[in-house]
């Protein structure tokens, strides 16, 4: 099967086919997802909390994220491989510009970041660089101190507004991709509607044109806290990780997943 690309997954949007994005952080599981035909592998800084035990995402260096990407890459032919740039590690576009050079060396094809129109600068001069954007709204997760915890954003009319003001200016500046989290599921449909990019959904209802789960929460295997947008996938294929994946593929193209027990109003 062909490589995906960007020009891929922006094909997918307009044949109104949804894809399937999971994180990995080892060679091992980015094979595993390549064969199960998942589209996009995001080396998230999730890995502060899954892989490294960390309360939040803050610690996470561009050293960690560096090493994991390299691993990731090691296990993938196909799949796109989008990869996170840390907190703090784009405070000024110049910063930017050095880290995601890091970034994409490592074996990325693309970076994330987290933030709206603040970030223009930063993405259109990504973007003019060859570097491929892909942009963060809802909950950030670097930003969680400042946010007051893990909390739904978008839910009243002023947040929603700037929500999809911060949408269309990240669009404009030539951000590629638009991860959606936590957000109420009519908005991020109203998100995804108003632009041409993918968006892709974590905790954000149906309507997106991706789903992203973080790999360990899929599995079942994060015991101490279950999101509500989480669906333990590993469970209804009697502990099977391979098959695991596939159904979390399958659902999300079949748009069986999220169910509204797993979105927000």
């Amino acid at each position: 099967m062909k490589k995906i690309t960007i020009q891929t997954l922006q094909e997918l949007k307009e044949r109104n086919e949804p894809f399937a994005v999971l994180t990995a952080y080892d060679a091992t599981f980015s094979r595993l997802m390549d064969d199960a035909n998942v589209e996009v592998i995001l080396v998230g800084d999730s890995l502060g909390m899954v892989i490294q035990g960390h309360d939040s995402t803050v610690p996470v260096t561009l050293e960690d994220m560096c090493y994991h990407i390299k691993n990731v890459k090691r296990g993938v032919n196909r799949s796109l491989i989008i990869g996170d740039l840390p907190y703090m590690s784009y405070a000024t576009p110049e910063q930017t510009y050095i880290n995601a050079t890091r970034i994409m060396q490592s074996g990325a094809n693309m970076v994330k970041l987290e933030g709206g129109q603040w970030l223009t600068d930063t993405v259109k001069g990504l973007t003019e660089r060859g570097i491929p954007v892909c942009a963060h709204l809802g909950l950030t997760p670097q930003s969680v101190d400042a946010l007051g915890g893990f909390k739904v954003q978008g839910r009243d009319d002023k947040t929603a507004k700037q929500l999809l003001e911060d949408a269309q200016a990240l669009q404009n500046a030539g951000a590629k991709l638009l991860v959606l989290e936590c957000v109420p599921s009519t908005l991020a449909k109203q998100v995804t509607e108003s632009l041409t990019i993918p968006t892709i959904g974590i905790g954000a209802g149906a309507d997106c044109d991706a789903q992203v789960l973080v790999l360990q929460d899929m599995l079942g295997l994060n015991t101490q806290f279950k999101p509500k947008f989480v669906k333990n996938f590993m469970a209804e294929v009697h502990g099977d990780i391979k098959a695991a994946i596939e159904l979390f593929v399958s659902e999300v193209k079949a748009r069986n997943f999220p169910g509204d027990e797993h979105s927000f109003k």
